[in-house]
């Protein structure tokens, strides 16, 4: 039910009082999703603070509506990266394998030692033959042929071969089971090279797969221009009396001498094997001055049948690690020697 009551004349108009039905202001006050004027004129004629905008003003369900879309984007993403990063994993592992370890090389399961030790015993039956023992020859080569192979495999059964040494010079492995195992063989005044297949099943069970091939021996190696550019005269000058008393002790092991020159690690010695005679030559280079790496040619007397029982001399090159500890020189090492460098 309204009243209304107005005065038409002149610029003012009376105030208009509405009273809306119950139901009207009931469904006013529940409903959020008024329109903004209607919220507006509510305002303005003094009605409660409702929500603005219409549909809550992005706060409400709209909001949810775009964290369901970032969900799903998140869970597509996944799925894209997962299924682009499978494959490529698999292929990795099998190149790496399923440890992570690097895939052993071609070859790399080849027994090698074992191989190199079974052709270093075929060698040496096979490259001694004589025809008065033909039949023997033959029936120490079946334990390492094939079943079905010539008995004397490749021989004609005429003439005499003999080796003094036979030794491995190296194995290249194919693959898993076929190797060639070369090996340096020395008869009379020759070098012989022989390249001997091996076919392994595992380390225990080898046999030669075909027949050898006798290769050229090693050449000779030009050795490059080497040599101290720059030598400490006066360390060698100063070393010269401690190494004339160091190798004699280091000949006949004298462990109380030796103990003297010694920088820390016991130094062993050749035992009486050889007689010390003279220290030929120490070479220095420059470096730093409480530690040197030098060489030193000595000359030793051999035991022999020479006169008043005296051998030869022979003359070796050590390398030794000096160490200074105040105004003393000790060996820290020594070895076999290269040839010194400028280094």
């Amino acid at each position: 039910m309204a009243r209304r009551s107005a005065v038409g004349n002149g610029r003012e108009t009376a105030v208009v009082e509405e009273t809306a039905p119950a139901g009207a202001a009931l469904g006013q006050a529940v409903d959020p999703w008024d329109a903004p004027e209607r919220d507006g004129r509510r305002k303005r004629s003094g009605g409660g603070s409702g929500p603005r905008g219409g549909r809550w003003g992005g706060s409400g369900g709209r909001w949810w509506v775009w964290v369901g879309r970032a969900v799903l984007w998140a869970l597509i993403i996944v799925i894209v990266v997962n299924g682009v990063r499978a494959p490529f994993e698999r292929f990795t592992a099998e190149e790496t394998g399923t440890s992570g370890a690097p895939r052993p090389g071609k070859g790399a399961r080849f027994p090698s030692s074992a191989a190199g030790a079974f052709a270093l015993q075929f060698a040496n039956v096979y490259l001694n033959y004589d025809q008065k023992n033909a039949p023997a020859r033959e029936e120490q080569l079946r334990a390492f042929l094939p079943d079905g192979s010539d008995g004397q495999f490749g021989w004609n059964g005429v003439g005499r071969l003999q080796v003094q040494s036979v030794n491995v010079a190296g194995v290249d492995a194919k693959d898993d089971h076929n190797g060639v195992v070369t090996v340096l063989a020395r008869s009379q005044d020759k070098w012989l090279r022989l390249a001997v297949p091996v076919y392994a099943a595992n380390a225990s069970s080898l046999v030669v797969s075909g027949r050898p091939a006798l290769l050229p021996p090693p050449g000779k190696a030009a050795l490059p221009q080497q040599g101290v550019r720059e030598r400490d005269g006066a360390l060698e000058s100063e070393l010269q009396p401690i190494l004339g008393t160091f190798f004699p002790a280091y000949a006949s092991s004298n462990q109380a001498t030796l103990s003297r020159f010694s920088d820390g690690a016991t130094i062993g010695g050749l035992a009486d094997t050889v007689t010390f005679y003279q220290v030929r030559e120490i070479i220095a280079p420059r470096g730093p001055a409480g530690e040197r790496t030098v060489t030193a040619t000595v000359a030793w007397q051999l035991p022999g049948t020479g006169p008043a029982g005296a051998g030869g001399e022979l003359e070796q090159t050590y390398e030794l690690v000096m160490i200074k500890k105040g105004s003393t020189w000790y060996v820290r090492d020594i070895r076999g020697a290269t040839p010194p460098s400028g280094s």
